[in-house]
């Protein structure tokens, strides 16, 4: 400590000392390149001379006239920024750190001797009430405990426990007609009575722009804040869920960044004496939401000059892995222009398309599509092929999808696009119900959706022909004995993997996992009971595969079953 002491008082001699060699060094740059332009002149001059004497002496014209003047020599812009310049502006910010380090020390002082003034009165009051009246009256008025004296002077409110309310905001602004994400958080440090006693609004760059880093960022600063005003005891309100079950340790951070923070406030909860986390509702952050959303405005109003400050300009976060990224790896989702890096976004795609899904952008609640010739940046080939058939699927309505019957194909067409191509493609062909695949040419009934049965008809294949294929009637016998249902819109096979039986097909039909019945508004029109136990995951801080998206939901705190529907197409 001492030593410490020590190179803070010599730091305004190594300043002073810094100051006069570059003052130095300026003199002697100025001198320089006077001394160049002045040669410069004089060349430039001798070359005007010598050119003229040139021209006149071979020239036949007879004029004596004398030869004109040099030009003048334009002052010259120097673009690029001199060393001592540079040195001698990283001087001055330097300055600048150490008055405001000397100003918020002498602040933290100030508050920490407010704070045990406080505490001192507080303690005299309680004195004075637990008084009985008749002993107050006989010696009340030569009572006096002056501050300053006995445990008033020692540590802050060693046996009192305060309060810290924070909060971490991430926000989609709008900057100069751009739309930016912003983050800040907000700390209030309060009493037993919750009277205010210490605030923090602070603006947040790096990896602080997802909500689990910005709320992260929000503890660890308020945890700084309290032991340099040396609180030994502190009770922590949370109103984030997931962070709150970090803090105590009973989910793991499993992304490196987060996992870092959360191991620092580890840490930092080591150093009191008494330090618990409580989970409590959004209303009841007193205080530290205002100046968490505070210091996101203070960013929106921000001059040009600052609002880069502490952000590499070739470097960008993307806010599902916390990872800094090269901004030629990062993604815009148009036209919501969401970022995200290229390797979340390949993995977004690809889960999504395998869960025959079509995606669309990461953020929660944004309904942009992703279009094929923006993903084929980061998609590989089999994947474009992929997502390319997904979109159309799900541009065909249930009813008008056709599939073509011959097993090494199966291309997916709709009944308008067969049903213009069936004459030329057909030729000569009677039968009204062939039609010809537009991908393998093979002809198929579109009846029976099977290959074409010449000189049949459709009765008459029935007959002759009364089971399903082979392939068919594995698929339905598996289904019967892993108890799967079928969509009746879109006939797609589900598995109830856990939760409940009110199901959602991926066309958006809801129905009964149990007897089938639909579901209308969100209500059932059956009578079955709406889950199992045996379906019912309970257990769920147990399993590490729960919370893997790190993207923020606002509505996460449903401690509610986690449900995973399976589809088979």
């Amino acid at each position: 400590m001492a030593s410490s002491s020590a190179a803070d008082n010599d730091l305004p001699t190594v300043i002073s000392e810094q100051q006069r060699e570059l003052m130095a060094a300026q003199t002697l740059e100025s001198d320089l390149d006077l001394a160049f332009r002045l040669q410069l002149e004089e060349a430039v001059a001798a070359s005007v001379v010598l050119s003229s004497a040139a021209s006149s002496s071979s020239s036949s014209s007879s004029s004596s006239s004398p030869p004109p003047p040099p030009p003048p020599i334009a002052p010259e812009t120097d673009v690029s920024v001199s060393f001592p310049s540079l040195q001698s502006a990283e001087l001055s910010a330097f300055e600048q750190e150490i008055k405001d380090r000397a100003l918020i020390e002498t602040e933290t002082r100030r508050i920490k001797e407010e704070l045990k003034r406080r505490i001192h009165d507080q303690n005299v009051a309680r004195e004075i009430l637990i008084i009985p009246e008749d002993e107050w009256e006989e010696w009340g008025d030569s009572f006096e405990k002056p501050y300053g004296e006995g445990s008033s002077s020692g540590a802050v409110a060693s046996d009192v426990v305060f309060r810290m309310y924070f909060k971490g905001l991430v926000s989609e602004e709008r900057v100069k007609g751009k739309a930016t994400v912003l983050s800040g958080i907000g700390v209030a440090i309060c009493d037993p009575r919750d009277n205010l006693i210490f605030e923090v609004r602070k603006p947040l760059f790096g990896n602080g722009r997802s909500r689990h880093g910005a709320e992260a960022r929000a503890l660890i600063e308020g945890l700084n804040a309290a032991l340099a005003l040396d609180l030994k005891r502190i009770t922590l309100f949370c109103d984030y869920h997931p962070l709150y079950k970090f803090v105590i340790g009973r989910w793991p951070a499993k992304q490196r960044k987060i996992a870092e923070l959360v191991n620092e406030v580890f840490v930092l909860k080591k150093k009191f004496t008494y330090c618990n986390a409580l989970l409590v509702a959004r209303n009841d952050v007193k205080f530290a939401f205002k100046l968490a959303r505070e210091a996101i405005i203070s960013q929106v109003t921000r001059p040009d000059s600052f609002s880069q400050c502490g952000q590499d300009n070739n470097q960008e976060e993307c806010v599902i892995c916390l990872e800094d990224k090269n901004i030629s790896q990062i993604f815009s989702v148009d036209p919501c222009l969401h970022r995200y890096c290229f390797s979340c976004m390949k993995q977004h795609v690809e889960v999504k398309l395998l869960h025959g899904i079509v995606p669309k952008c990461p953020q929660e609640g944004c309904k942009s599509e992703l279009a094929v010739s923006n993903c084929s940046i980061f998609l590989t080939p089999k994947l474009i092929e992929m997502m390319a058939q997904r979109i159309k699927e799900a541009s065909i309505p249930p009813s008008e999808k056709v599939y073509c019957p011959y097993p090494k194909c199966s291309a997916l067409m709709s009944k308008g696009e067969i049903l213009e191509n069936a004459k030329d493609a057909l030729g000569g062909e009677k039968r009204s119900e062939a039609r010809k695949c537009l991908k393998c040419n093979g002809i198929f009934c579109i009846e029976c959706k099977v290959p074409w049965h010449d000189k049949m008809t459709c009765q008459e294949y029935r007959r002759r022909h009364p089971l399903p294929p082979l392939e068919v009637l594995r698929l339905r016998h598996l289904a019967e004995r892993n108890l799967w249902r079928q969509c009746v819109k879109c006939n797609h096979l589900i598995e109830l993997s856990e939760g409940c039986y009110h199901m959602t097909c991926r066309c958006g039909y809801e129905f009964c996992y149990n007897c089938g019945a639909e579901w209308r508004n969100k209500t059932p029109t059956c009578h079955c009971p709406l889950w199992e136990e045996d379906y019912i995951w309970h257990d769920r801080d147990s399993d590490d595969d729960y919370y893997t998206d790190e993207t923020d939901d606002e509505d996460d705190d449903d401690d509610g079953p986690y449900f995973a529907p399976r589809t088979y197409f």
